[in-house]
Protein backbone atom coordinates (compact mmCIF):
# COMPACT_ATOMS: atom_id res chain seq x y z
CA UNK A 1 0.00 0.00 0.00
CA UNK A 2 1.33 3.39 -0.65
CA UNK A 3 0.66 6.59 1.09
CA UNK A 4 0.19 10.18 -0.01
CA UNK A 5 -0.36 13.14 2.52
CA UNK A 6 -2.29 15.14 -0.42
CA UNK A 7 -1.13 18.93 -0.72
CA UNK A 8 -1.91 21.70 -3.61
CA UNK A 9 0.27 19.72 -6.01
CA UNK A 10 -0.25 16.38 -5.79
CA UNK A 11 -1.92 14.51 -9.04
CA UNK A 12 -2.59 11.18 -9.44
CA UNK A 13 -2.14 10.49 -13.31
CA UNK A 14 -3.75 7.41 -12.65
CA UNK A 15 -7.62 6.57 -13.13
CA UNK A 16 -8.60 5.22 -9.97
CA UNK A 17 -11.77 3.40 -7.78
CA UNK A 18 -12.18 5.32 -4.37
CA UNK A 19 -14.26 5.93 -1.28
CA UNK A 20 -13.96 8.83 1.06
CA UNK A 21 -14.32 8.77 4.89
CA UNK A 22 -12.97 9.41 8.29
CA UNK A 23 -12.59 5.57 9.03
CA UNK A 24 -12.27 5.63 12.39
CA UNK A 25 -11.34 2.24 13.70
CA UNK A 26 -11.00 0.43 10.54
CA UNK A 27 -13.85 -1.85 11.31
CA UNK A 28 -15.67 -4.69 9.43
CA UNK A 29 -18.08 -2.19 8.06
CA UNK A 30 -15.23 -0.13 6.54
CA UNK A 31 -13.24 -3.12 5.47
CA UNK A 32 -16.50 -4.88 3.98
CA UNK A 33 -16.68 -1.05 1.88
CA UNK A 34 -12.63 -1.20 1.37
CA UNK A 35 -13.53 -4.41 -0.33
CA UNK A 36 -15.70 -3.18 -2.52
CA UNK A 37 -13.34 -0.94 -3.93
CA UNK A 38 -10.89 -2.88 -4.62
CA UNK A 39 -13.35 -5.61 -6.51
CA UNK A 40 -14.60 -3.04 -8.25
CA UNK A 41 -10.81 -1.74 -9.35
CA UNK A 42 -10.05 -5.04 -10.33
CA UNK A 43 -12.99 -5.89 -12.99
CA UNK A 44 -12.08 -2.03 -14.19
CA UNK A 45 -8.51 -2.26 -14.48
CA UNK A 46 -8.46 0.89 -12.05
CA UNK A 47 -6.34 1.51 -8.62
CA UNK A 48 -7.70 1.14 -5.73
CA UNK A 49 -7.38 4.45 -3.60
CA UNK A 50 -9.24 5.08 0.05
CA UNK A 51 -9.65 8.89 0.90
CA UNK A 52 -8.77 9.69 4.54
CA UNK A 53 -8.00 12.63 6.64
CA UNK A 54 -5.69 13.75 9.38
CA UNK A 55 -7.94 15.43 11.90
CA UNK A 56 -11.42 14.53 12.41
CA UNK A 57 -13.91 17.09 10.77
CA UNK A 58 -15.19 18.09 13.86
CA UNK A 59 -12.52 19.37 15.75
CA UNK A 60 -11.55 21.53 13.10
CA UNK A 61 -14.82 22.99 12.78
CA UNK A 62 -15.94 23.32 16.55
CA UNK A 63 -13.31 24.37 18.61
CA UNK A 64 -14.44 22.94 22.02
CA UNK A 65 -14.84 19.73 20.52
CA UNK A 66 -12.47 16.80 21.88
CA UNK A 67 -13.03 13.99 20.01
CA UNK A 68 -12.56 10.41 20.97
CA UNK A 69 -11.20 8.27 18.49
CA UNK A 70 -11.17 4.59 18.35
CA UNK A 71 -7.80 4.80 16.24
CA UNK A 72 -5.20 7.91 16.07
CA UNK A 73 -3.36 8.25 12.35
CA UNK A 74 -0.65 5.67 12.92
CA UNK A 75 -3.05 3.12 13.97
CA UNK A 76 -5.36 4.17 11.18
CA UNK A 77 -3.14 3.78 8.48
CA UNK A 78 -1.40 0.53 10.06
CA UNK A 79 -4.75 -1.07 9.87
CA UNK A 80 -5.56 0.17 5.90
CA UNK A 81 -2.32 -1.23 5.36
CA UNK A 82 -3.49 -4.33 6.39
CA UNK A 83 -6.22 -4.11 3.52
CA UNK A 84 -5.93 -5.07 0.28
CA UNK A 85 -5.89 -0.69 -1.63
CA UNK A 86 -3.27 0.09 -3.64
CA UNK A 87 -3.05 3.94 -2.16
CA UNK A 88 -4.49 5.30 0.69
CA UNK A 89 -4.57 9.57 0.18
CA UNK A 90 -4.50 11.37 3.52
CA UNK A 91 -6.43 14.77 3.50
CA UNK A 92 -5.27 17.89 5.33
CA UNK A 93 -8.65 18.64 6.98
CA UNK A 94 -8.72 22.78 7.24
CA UNK A 95 -11.33 25.25 7.26
CA UNK A 96 -11.23 26.20 3.96
CA UNK A 97 -11.34 22.22 2.66
CA UNK A 98 -14.79 22.64 5.53
CA UNK A 99 -15.84 25.15 3.24
CA UNK A 100 -16.38 23.49 0.17
CA UNK A 101 -20.23 21.99 -1.39
CA UNK A 102 -19.49 18.47 -2.34
CA UNK A 103 -19.69 19.36 -6.11
CA UNK A 104 -16.41 21.42 -5.85
CA UNK A 105 -14.94 18.71 -3.08
CA UNK A 106 -15.89 16.27 -6.17
CA UNK A 107 -14.44 18.32 -8.93
CA UNK A 108 -10.80 20.10 -7.27
CA UNK A 109 -10.19 17.18 -5.10
CA UNK A 110 -11.39 13.63 -6.45
CA UNK A 111 -11.35 14.72 -10.41
CA UNK A 112 -8.42 17.10 -10.80
CA UNK A 113 -6.25 15.83 -8.03
CA UNK A 114 -7.02 12.02 -7.63
CA UNK A 115 -8.37 10.91 -10.79
CA UNK A 116 -11.25 9.44 -9.62
CA UNK A 117 -13.52 7.13 -12.07
CA UNK A 118 -15.82 5.70 -9.97
CA UNK A 119 -16.78 6.61 -6.55
CA UNK A 120 -18.10 4.36 -4.21
CA UNK A 121 -19.96 5.61 -1.39
CA UNK A 122 -20.64 4.25 2.15
CA UNK A 123 -24.29 4.02 2.59
CA UNK A 124 -24.98 6.49 4.77
CA UNK A 125 -22.07 8.79 4.32
CA UNK A 126 -22.30 12.62 3.16
CA UNK A 127 -20.08 15.13 2.51
CA UNK A 128 -19.20 18.77 1.49
CA UNK A 129 -20.53 21.98 3.15
CA UNK A 130 -22.90 21.40 6.19
CA UNK A 131 -23.23 18.15 4.08
CA UNK A 132 -26.58 19.20 2.99
CA UNK A 133 -26.30 17.18 -0.73
CA UNK A 134 -27.14 13.66 -0.68
CA UNK A 135 -26.70 10.42 -2.73
CA UNK A 136 -28.77 11.85 -5.87
CA UNK A 137 -26.80 14.74 -5.77
CA UNK A 138 -22.85 13.05 -5.95
CA UNK A 139 -24.85 10.52 -8.91
CA UNK A 140 -25.91 14.06 -10.71
CA UNK A 141 -22.45 15.68 -9.94
CA UNK A 142 -20.20 12.43 -11.15
CA UNK A 143 -22.09 12.50 -14.46
CA UNK A 144 -20.87 15.97 -15.09
CA UNK A 145 -17.58 14.75 -13.74
CA UNK A 146 -17.35 11.63 -16.09
CA UNK A 147 -17.61 9.89 -12.75
CA UNK A 148 -19.52 6.80 -12.02
CA UNK A 149 -20.69 6.95 -7.68
CA UNK A 150 -22.27 3.67 -6.48
CA UNK A 151 -24.13 3.03 -3.36
CA UNK A 152 -22.32 0.55 -0.78
CA UNK A 153 -24.73 -1.42 0.41
CA UNK A 154 -25.49 -1.33 4.70
CA UNK A 155 -22.51 -4.08 6.65
CA UNK A 156 -24.63 -6.00 9.25
CA UNK A 157 -22.60 -8.30 11.76
CA UNK A 158 -22.38 -11.98 10.44
CA UNK A 159 -25.42 -11.02 7.60
CA UNK A 160 -28.09 -10.18 10.49
CA UNK A 161 -26.24 -8.50 13.48
CA UNK A 162 -26.42 -5.21 14.57
CA UNK A 163 -25.19 -2.72 11.95
CA UNK A 164 -21.64 -1.76 12.46
CA UNK A 165 -20.43 1.77 13.02
CA UNK A 166 -18.27 3.62 14.49
CA UNK A 167 -20.51 4.95 16.86
CA UNK A 168 -21.95 1.31 18.02
CA UNK A 169 -18.31 0.69 18.83
CA UNK A 170 -17.95 3.87 20.80
CA UNK A 171 -21.12 2.99 22.59
CA UNK A 172 -19.69 -0.79 23.40
CA UNK A 173 -16.33 0.38 24.87
CA UNK A 174 -18.24 2.44 26.88
CA UNK A 175 -20.08 -0.20 28.31
CA UNK A 176 -17.23 -2.35 28.87
CA UNK A 177 -18.15 -5.21 26.14
CA UNK A 178 -14.84 -5.11 24.42
CA UNK A 179 -15.93 -8.70 23.45
CA UNK A 180 -18.23 -7.48 21.12
CA UNK A 181 -16.78 -4.42 20.03
CA UNK A 182 -13.53 -6.85 18.77
CA UNK A 183 -16.12 -8.64 16.62
CA UNK A 184 -17.28 -5.82 15.25
CA UNK A 185 -13.50 -4.33 14.13
CA UNK A 186 -12.16 -7.65 13.33
CA UNK A 187 -9.97 -6.88 15.78
CA UNK A 188 -9.28 -5.70 19.55
CA UNK A 189 -9.63 -2.43 20.17
CA UNK A 190 -6.17 -1.06 21.01
CA UNK A 191 -4.36 1.57 23.46
CA UNK A 192 -1.02 3.03 22.65
CA UNK A 193 0.81 5.07 24.26
CA UNK A 194 4.32 5.79 26.37
CA UNK A 195 5.03 4.03 29.37
CA UNK A 196 5.51 5.95 32.34
CA UNK A 197 6.25 5.92 36.13
CA UNK A 198 3.10 5.11 38.17
CA UNK A 199 2.52 4.76 42.10
CA UNK A 200 4.38 1.76 42.43
CA UNK A 201 1.96 -0.17 44.85
CA UNK A 202 1.12 -2.80 42.34
CA UNK A 203 5.23 -3.64 42.65
CA UNK A 204 4.55 -4.24 46.02
CA UNK A 205 1.85 -6.56 45.69
CA UNK A 206 3.64 -8.69 43.59
CA UNK A 207 2.01 -7.79 40.40
CA UNK A 208 4.54 -4.64 38.97
CA UNK A 209 2.83 -2.54 36.53
CA UNK A 210 3.38 -0.40 33.11
CA UNK A 211 1.25 2.78 33.16
CA UNK A 212 0.76 4.04 30.37
CA UNK A 213 1.14 8.12 29.63
CA UNK A 214 -2.63 9.71 30.30
CA UNK A 215 -1.56 12.55 28.30
CA UNK A 216 -0.90 11.39 25.45
CA UNK A 217 -4.08 9.10 25.20
CA UNK A 218 -6.84 10.67 23.04
CA UNK A 219 -8.70 7.46 22.16
CA UNK A 220 -11.72 6.25 23.93
CA UNK A 221 -10.97 5.06 27.01
CA UNK A 222 -13.01 1.47 27.81
CA UNK A 223 -15.39 1.17 30.75
CA UNK A 224 -13.31 1.62 34.27
CA UNK A 225 -12.32 -2.23 35.38
CA UNK A 226 -10.19 -5.15 34.68
CA UNK A 227 -9.19 -6.71 31.96
CA UNK A 228 -7.86 -9.29 30.50
CA UNK A 229 -5.06 -8.15 27.56
CA UNK A 230 -2.41 -8.81 25.18
CA UNK A 231 0.43 -6.16 25.18
CA UNK A 232 3.35 -5.62 23.26
CA UNK A 233 6.19 -2.79 23.38
CA UNK A 234 6.98 -2.50 19.64
CA UNK A 235 5.73 -3.98 16.13
CA UNK A 236 8.52 -6.11 16.01
CA UNK A 237 7.66 -7.85 19.39
CA UNK A 238 5.51 -10.55 20.57
CA UNK A 239 1.78 -9.91 22.06
CA UNK A 240 1.98 -10.91 25.94
CA UNK A 241 -0.40 -11.29 27.85
CA UNK A 242 -1.80 -9.31 30.28
CA UNK A 243 -3.69 -8.20 33.08
CA UNK A 244 -5.12 -4.30 33.02
CA UNK A 245 -6.80 -2.13 35.18
CA UNK A 246 -9.01 0.94 34.46
CA UNK A 247 -9.62 3.36 37.28
CA UNK A 248 -8.95 5.70 39.78
CA UNK A 249 -7.35 3.11 42.54
CA UNK A 250 -9.94 3.28 45.18
CA UNK A 251 -8.59 1.31 47.47
CA UNK A 252 -5.17 3.67 47.43
CA UNK A 253 -7.90 6.39 47.70
CA UNK A 254 -7.05 8.05 44.35
CA UNK A 255 -9.02 10.58 41.91
CA UNK A 256 -7.11 10.32 39.16
CA UNK A 257 -7.73 7.56 36.13
CA UNK A 258 -5.37 5.14 35.19
CA UNK A 259 -4.35 2.65 32.55
CA UNK A 260 -1.79 -0.30 34.55
CA UNK A 261 -0.74 -3.13 32.90
CA UNK A 262 0.89 -6.35 34.94
CA UNK A 263 2.33 -8.63 31.99
CA UNK A 264 1.94 -11.84 33.53
CA UNK A 265 4.43 -14.81 34.28
CA UNK A 266 8.36 -14.15 34.53
CA UNK A 267 8.50 -10.69 33.27
CA UNK A 268 11.08 -7.91 34.27
CA UNK A 269 12.30 -6.15 31.37
CA UNK A 270 12.70 -2.48 31.96
CA UNK A 271 10.12 -0.64 29.87
CA UNK A 272 9.74 3.16 30.59
CA UNK A 273 9.71 4.96 28.00
CA UNK A 274 8.83 2.71 25.65
CA UNK A 275 5.56 2.98 23.35
CA UNK A 276 3.16 0.32 24.19
CA UNK A 277 0.55 -1.00 22.70
CA UNK A 278 -2.39 -2.54 24.93
CA UNK A 279 -5.03 -4.69 23.09
CA UNK A 280 -8.32 -5.38 25.01
CA UNK A 281 -10.20 -8.86 24.80
CA UNK A 282 -12.58 -9.05 28.10
CA UNK A 283 -13.60 -7.19 31.27
CA UNK A 284 -13.48 -9.55 33.85
CA UNK A 285 -14.93 -6.85 36.78
CA UNK A 286 -15.65 -3.68 37.89
CA UNK A 287 -13.13 -1.78 39.79
CA UNK A 288 -13.85 -1.22 43.72
CA UNK A 289 -12.46 -0.45 46.44
CA UNK A 290 -11.01 -3.24 48.85
CA UNK A 291 -10.96 -3.04 52.42
CA UNK A 292 -7.20 -3.37 52.92
CA UNK A 293 -4.28 -4.09 49.97
CA UNK A 294 -4.40 -7.83 51.33
CA UNK A 295 -7.97 -8.30 49.81
CA UNK A 296 -7.04 -6.59 46.73
CA UNK A 297 -3.38 -9.05 46.22
CA UNK A 298 -5.72 -11.82 46.99
CA UNK A 299 -8.51 -10.49 43.83
CA UNK A 300 -5.68 -9.86 41.82
CA UNK A 301 -4.12 -13.29 42.10
CA UNK A 302 -7.48 -14.74 41.06
CA UNK A 303 -8.06 -12.20 38.44
CA UNK A 304 -4.63 -13.58 37.12
CA UNK A 305 -5.92 -17.06 36.90
CA UNK A 306 -9.50 -16.57 35.38
CA UNK A 307 -7.24 -14.31 32.78
CA UNK A 308 -4.70 -17.29 31.96
CA UNK A 309 -7.75 -19.51 31.92
CA UNK A 310 -9.21 -17.64 29.75
CA UNK A 311 -6.49 -17.02 27.16
CA UNK A 312 -5.89 -20.96 27.14
CA UNK A 313 -9.29 -21.46 26.39
CA UNK A 314 -9.55 -18.82 23.37
CA UNK A 315 -6.77 -20.28 21.72
CA UNK A 316 -7.91 -23.41 21.62
CA UNK A 317 -11.31 -22.06 20.61
CA UNK A 318 -9.29 -20.02 17.75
Amino acid sequence: MKTIFLDDHTILNEPCVATIGFFDGVHKGHQFLIHQVTEEAKRSDLKSVVVTFDRHPREVLQSDYIPTLLTTTDQKLKLLSETSVDIVVVLHFTVEMASLTAKQFMTTVLSEQLNVRKLVIGYDHRFGHDRTEGFDDYVRYGRELNMDVILNQVFKLEGSGPEVSSSYIRRLLTDGDVEMARRCLGHPYVLSAHVVRGFQEGRKLGFPTANLDMNELHQLMPLEGVYAVKARFSDQSPWLTGMTSIGTRPTYNGTRVSVETNILGNFHEDVYGKMMEVAFFKRFRSEFKFNCVEELRNQMIEDEKMINDYFLNLENYE
